[in-house]
């Protein structure tokens, strides 16, 4: 039998949890055909599932603070000291790994502040004589505005693309978003792009049978670290809706909320009637699929699991410091009837609470969207790798 190729998988998330879930959720996909190791960059919650098959190498975890600053999320490892450290991990993986794809996750288009380590890396793959692994990237469907310099941005990202990228995979439907739509260079991108469709643990839909459905809303704010407006509105709301409805409030706090918002929802829960709270559930999708109504912030994976359960879903899109990729998603699901999008600036308990009773009593629609994108991105990846084997024959 012919040796498994490897494939080294760079990850960082820097606010939430988003784009770890989705590169997990690729890496178990690629290792039916790679040894693959992912170079994690951000923190790893205590109980993430890491996939057989999957080798986690654990960088000192960087990632941004609520005012959007690069800091150290490991007491023992100051920012300086990590940066010093980190492209010394990641070099001496790629040495170690020799891997036939090097997969790395957002960059050019986002992730600036992390070139520190990640044009080296490139560098080093581009010096590996006379074969070099094929470099990917793994981008999600719409990317995040840039305010005042947008052109630059895009620019100086579709060099960066051309020099050193062999594809790129747009983990979304083109029916639904383009890469275009969100990224317009002067230069004209070389890189082929292929889209994938969207990347969800599971494409077939989730069946709940009546008797583990429950007359609940089901608030989750993904990691937690920026979801506090939400988080709070919906304790207020949680009042009407369970007056008017008879629906009890279950809500995710998530594994990176404050520890101040983390209590005061504990004693809000010991005081109401009807209202529970945890720091995450195991399978959101499913939980999601068993509850009434669906209230969360709009990332990429949430808007994904409310797709897959069909639930009934108010989404309130994080939107500051200038992040519009989840309020254009949400709203272009909003369009195809999918869910109920509420602007971050429009949010209070009132506002939340006639979202949510709306909500309760329509029916979502199906979008028809492309939910393969594990199967396809596997596919364009182990193509890419047989192309290089037969130049090599």
């Amino acid at each position: 039998m012919a040796e498994r190729p490897s494939l080294l998988f760079y990850c960082q998330h820097a606010l939430g949890l988003g784009h770890l879930v989705r590169s997990l959720t690729l890496a178990e996909s690629l290792a039916e055909q790679f040894d693959v190791v992912l170079l994690n960059g951000g923190r790893f919650p205590d109980g993430t599932r890491v996939p057989a098959g999957v080798r986690v190498v654990n960088l000192p975890p960087l990632g941004h603070d609520a005012e959007f600053q690069l800091i150290s999320h490991d007491p023992a490892w100051s920012l300086e000291e990590a940066m010093r450290e980190r492209p010394r991990i990641i070099l001496d993986t790629l040495a170690t790994t020799e891997p036939a794809v090097v997969l790395v996750e957002l960059y050019p288009f986002g992730r600036k502040k992390f070139e520190f380590e990640l044009l080296p890396l490139l560098d080093a793959v581009h010096s590996i004589d006379p074969y070099r692994p094929r470099v990917v990237c793994s981008v999600r469907d719409i990317l995040v505005g840039r305010r005042d310099h947008q052109s630059r941005h895009d620019e100086r990202a579709c060099l960066i693309a051309n020099k050193y990228f062999d594809m790129i995979l747009v983990h979304s439907d083109p029916r639904f978003a383009r890469l275009e739509d969100s990224f317009r260079p002067v230069t004209p991108l070389k890189v082929p792009v292929q889209y994938t469709g969207f990347v969800t643990g599971d494409s077939s839909p989730i069946v709940v049978s009546p008797q583990d459905r429950l007359q609940r809303v089901l608030v989750s704010a993904g990691g937690g670290m920026v979801g506090e407006p939400l988080l709070r509105a919906a304790v207020d709301a949680h009042r009407t809706w369970r007056s008017q409805l008879g629906l009890a409030t279950t809500i995710l706090a998530g594994p990176f909320a404050p520890e101040p918002v983390w209590t005061w929802l504990q004693q809000q829960a010991a005081a109401a009637d009807g209202l529970d709270v945890a720091r995450y559930l195991p399978d959101l999708r499913t939980e999601m699929a068993r509850s009434a109504v669906s209230v969360s912030q709009g990332g990429y994976n949430t808007t994904m699991d409310i797709l897959r359960a069909g639930v009934p879903a108010v989404v309130v899109p994080y939107s500051e410091a200038g992040e519009d990729e989840q309020q254009r998603r949400a709203m272009r699901l909003e369009d195809l009837g999918v869910l109920r999008c509420l602007r971050a600036d429009e949010l209070n308990a009132s506002t939340l609470a006639d979202a949510v009773i709306a909500a309760a009593a329509s029916t979502p629609a199906h979008a028809g969207l492309d939910l393969d994108g594990r199967v396809a991105s596997v596919r364009a990846i182990a193509e890419l790798c047989a192309a290089d084997r037969q130049v090599l024959a």
